[in-house]
């Protein structure tokens, strides 16, 4: 007996050495392999002279780096997130601007788009890269079969834009088409009710109404007008056409052909591929026997150096950049959203920093959390005392968004970014009446009045309705408070322009909301002057992406992946009815946000969505 205890715990021991030994190695020699592949000399990919770089419009831009989770998850799964953050094709074109060997950009418009993941004023700032390319004296060619308004808003800045003969263009104006839910909460025995302050907090008209109220309609029909009227203004000076001409074209044809396209001045020639091939042959000198022109697509051409251009900096004093994309949530919140506590130990740490001079914060936000949005303010506050913060607004930067703005040096915005929504409300939900039709009840022992105040079982009495009001009342008031002293407005106007309303980023500008129009990098200029850092800085991105390892096997898979001839995961156009049931998921997923612990919202209306 002894002795077969001696032999199994001889075996036990060996076979853990063994592993300890194994895994060792393992580690090892993966931590060896990492570390050749990082120091090996990475020259980059080839740029030929006279190279066109290919910008395929189908590409998801987001505005900050995908995550560390995002990217090994993708790696594992196998699914190709062909994606690049809004700042790094902007640095990317300007560094084509600045490159010899590039004569040209080509706007592929050709596959399916993804370009309504990007609102307008992320939209604008790529806009505004390709006209300083274009002003440097390098042609732009875009070629599409079906441009919907966002794609041509983009390709209208090119010399030349060419539509397939059997292509369409689509010039409808603008529209939003929110989906009311209280018919089915009603059908289904959930009741909702509601408190908010603001006569234009359209976030709660969803669950309670079944068509838009005048209020919402009002400012929702403002802003349409204020973007729409941008596009038309934007698009007409690169076209040479009157914005009331492009109006006529919307309200009387919509939906051109190519022949129509060309017409009216929107296309200049109408082609097929093949030809747009041969002429983009003769712009870069190419062999006319070659099977296409001489090109590298933007995601390759990222990856080139831009030191020897004047583009990359390298500095000890570091612009730190702040992404806040996504809902505003309690707690540390997951990847796409912002989490008030690792927000806010964000900027603590930044403020602590001596390497760090001043932060943009970078909001692309609808709110969310009141109670998240404090908790971030109130280090945006603390660090604006210590060093300089200038806040750049993306596509959205609402309510929640504007709380944790508000504070700032200096707020940029895009003319087409939406803003503003200052307004406060909470949701009540019970399950009364759905409860009852399946033959549920509850019942109730309780020591105080209003000790089963949460429950759901119920509908709030009119007593715990004051309650919640005041409280909503006492957040709204903070909210405008925290506006005037950072706006220096007087509480009195902010009263006036708050309201829930949203404001387009010009009509922001002109009621004191926003300082200046212009996009990140305007920003980031600006918090260098701020912070008197000369030349002298470079740019740090926070929350920090993925590490080394991460790109590694990331890089590697890909590398296998196409190797073994297997083929990316192509997103594919959904029908209008997909689209909807779409729609009804993103609402589904905010309420599975919302998670305030007091129940209490600065949000945008959640169905916002400019079509």
């Amino acid at each position: 007996m002894r002795n077969f205890i001696k032999q199994t715990f001889a075996s036990l021991l060996g076979t853990l050495l063994g592993l300890i030994i194994f895994g060792g190695l393992g580690t090892t020699g993966l931590f060896l392999l990492i570390l050749a592949a990082s120091s090996s000399k990475d020259t980059g990919p080839n740029v030929k002279d006279k190279s066109m770089l290919v910008f395929d419009l189908s590409m998801k831009i987001t505005d900050s780096e995908p995550s560390s989770g995002e990217l090994f998850q993708n790696t594992l799964s196998g699914v190709d997130d062909d994606r690049m953050a809004l700042r790094k094709v902007v640095e990317t074109l300007e560094k084509a601007r600045r490159d010899p060997r590039i004569v040209g950009i080509y706007l592929d418009a050709t596959s399916t788009s993804q370009a309504s993941n990007l609102g307008y004023a992320s939209l604008k700032e790529i806009r505004k890269a390709l006209e300083e390319f274009r002003a440097a004296g390098k042609k732009i060619v875009a070629y599409g079969s079906d441009w919907s308004k966002k794609e041509y808003y983009l390709s209208s800045v090119a010399d030349s834009i060419v539509l397939n003969p059997l292509g369409m263009m689509e010039i409808n104006g603008l529209s939003s088409q929110p989906m009311f839910l209280v018919g089915a909460l009603q059908k289904y025995g959930i009741g909702v009710q509601v408190v908010r302050v603001g006569k234009f907090k359209g976030a709660v008209e969803p669950f309670i109404l079944t068509k838009l109220s005048p209020e919402n309609r009002e400012q929702t029909q403002k802003l349409l007008d204020d973007v729409w009227g941008e596009w038309r203004t934007t698009v007409g000076a690169s076209r040479k056409i009157q914005p009331n001409q492009l109006q006529a074209i919307a309200d009387s044809q919509a939906i051109l052909e190519a022949t129509q396209a060309k017409t009216n001045g929107l296309v200049d020639q109408v082609q097929y591929p093949d030809e747009v091939v041969n002429d983009l042959k003769k712009l870069t000198d190419s062999n006319k026997d070659d099977k296409t022109f001489r090109q590298i697509s933007l995601n390759s051409y990222a990856e080139v150096s831009g030191k020897s251009l004047g583009v990359e900096r390298s500095s000890k004093n570091e612009i730190a950049v702040v992404y806040a994309e996504g809902e505003i949530v309690d707690g540390k919140g997951e990847d796409g959203q912002v989490g008030g506590d690792r927000f806010a130990k964000i900027f603590k740490k930044l403020r602590q920093d001596k390497d760090v001079k001043a932060v943009v914060l970078r909001i692309n936000s609808p709110g969310g959390s009141a109670t998240a949005a404090e908790v971030m303010q109130r280090e945006v506050k603390l660090t604006r005392a210590a060093k300089p913060v200038v806040v750049s607004m993306g596509d959205v930067a609402a309510s929640g968004g504007y709380w944790i703005a508000s504070d700032s040096n200096r707020i940029f915005a895009e003319p087409n970014t939406i803003t503003g929504s200052i307004g406060v409300f909470g949701l009540l939900f019970n399950g009364e009446k759905l409860a009852s039709n399946n033959g549920i009840t509850w019942d109730s022992v309780k020591t105080a009045t209003y000790a089963d105040s949460q429950t759901v079982s119920r509908p709030k009495s009119p007593q715990e309705l004051a309650l919640y009001q005041r409280s909503v009342n006492r957040i709204y008031d903070m909210f405008l408070n925290k506006v005037s002293q950072g706006r220096k407005l007087p509480e009195q106007k902010v009263a006036e322009i708050a309201q829930g309303r949203v404001w387009s980023g010009v009509a922001a500008k002109e009621i004191g909301l926003v300082d200046e129009i212009g996009g990140l990098n305007n920003a980031i200029a600006y918090t260098a002057k701020q912070a008197k850092l000369g030349e002298d800085w470079e740019v740090q991105e926070y929350p920090r992406t993925s590490t080394f390892g991460e790109r590694f096997f990331g890089r590697a898979t890909e590398e296998v992946r196409t190797a073994l001839g297997i083929e990316g995961t192509q997103l594919k156009q959904s029908n209008p009815l997909t689209n909807e049931f779409q729609k009804l998921q993103q609402e589904i997923g905010i309420l599975q946000n919302m998670n305030d612990p007091r129940g209490v919202y600065a949000r945008l209306p959640f169905n916002l969505k400019i079509e």
